[in-house]
């Protein structure tokens, strides 16, 4: 993806913040525990928040959390919903925090739109040592049949690649971390996945995928004849075709420590 796509991706979320506040899932617990424990303290930011899915996540752990995020529209729901957190306009690029004052920086289905080579050393900035760096992704389960169809019928942008746990494994082995000079500022990454799920209705995933940034930029015809065919699809699965069900996910996460 280049600058300009990217640009144009990472910043169509802010038209559709209160339903992305409303229908983008949480992230595992199990998978929040084990990208901290390693972390020198509990001193955690929370970059690239969005509307606060993973600020509440790690509020439920005991974590002193700060959130940053760029969009304005993003920022007010998440201070909506968390009004107790400290929450800065800010990115990853410009990151508004002194050098050393956090153990962690998580990201949740975030890091990907970062520019590592402007982010990766601020990232490291404010990092205490070995302190922890972490993306974590929500990605659908097709081993299982139904999702397996409703990725193909909905297309790369409401289920990409990203957002399927083989493409997430190939994609975040060879993600280009920190450096300065020849000497690395990270170790080795670690992977891990862990089950998840998110309770939804035909129409409520409906408006789950239609937060997507590939849906959002869209023309509206297009993007309205591809939620036709997810709902056509939904409707013809016993899984899916009446009342709620629960959407098979994993919480995945890449995790390094600095050194």
């Amino acid at each position: 993806m280049d600058q300009d796509d990217r640009l144009l991706l990472s910043s169509s979320f802010g038209t559709a913040a209160v339903a992305y506040a409303e229908h983008r899932p949480d992230y595992a617990q199990a998978a929040v525990r084990w990208t901290l424990e390693r972390a020198p303290g509990q001193r955690v930011l929370d970059l690239g928040a969005g509307t606060g899915k993973l600020t509440a996540a790690l509020l439920a752990l005991g974590a002193e959390v700060i959130a940053v995020e760029p969009d304005p529209a993003m920022l007010t729901e998440l201070r909506r919903a968390l009004p107790a957190v400290r929450a800065l306009p800010g990115s990853a690029e410009a990151i508004p925090l002194p050098d050393g004052s956090v153990d962690a920086v998580l990201a949740g289905n975030a890091m990907h739109w970062f520019d590592m080579d402007v982010a990766g050393p601020e990232i490291a900035r404010v990092l205490a040592p070995r302190g922890i760096l972490a993306g974590l992704w929500n990605v659908v389960d097709d081993r299982v049949d139904w999702v397996a169809g409703l990725a193909r019928v909905s297309g790369s942008a409401a289920i990409g690649p990203r957002d399927m746990p083989i493409s997430w494994r190939a994609e975040t082995a060879d993600m280009h971390l920190p450096k300065t000079g020849v000497a690395p500022q990270f170790g080795s990454p670690e992977q891990s996945e862990f089950p998840h799920g998110q309770h939804r209705t035909a129409d409520s995933l409906v408006a789950t995928l239609a937060t997507k940034a590939g849906m959002l930029v869209m023309p509206e015809q297009e993007r309205e004849a591809t939620l036709g065919r997810i709902r056509a699809f939904l409707a013809s699965r016993p899984e899916t075709a009446r009342g709620e069900f629960t959407l098979p996910m994993l919480t995945c996460v890449l995790r390094n420590q600095r050194v």
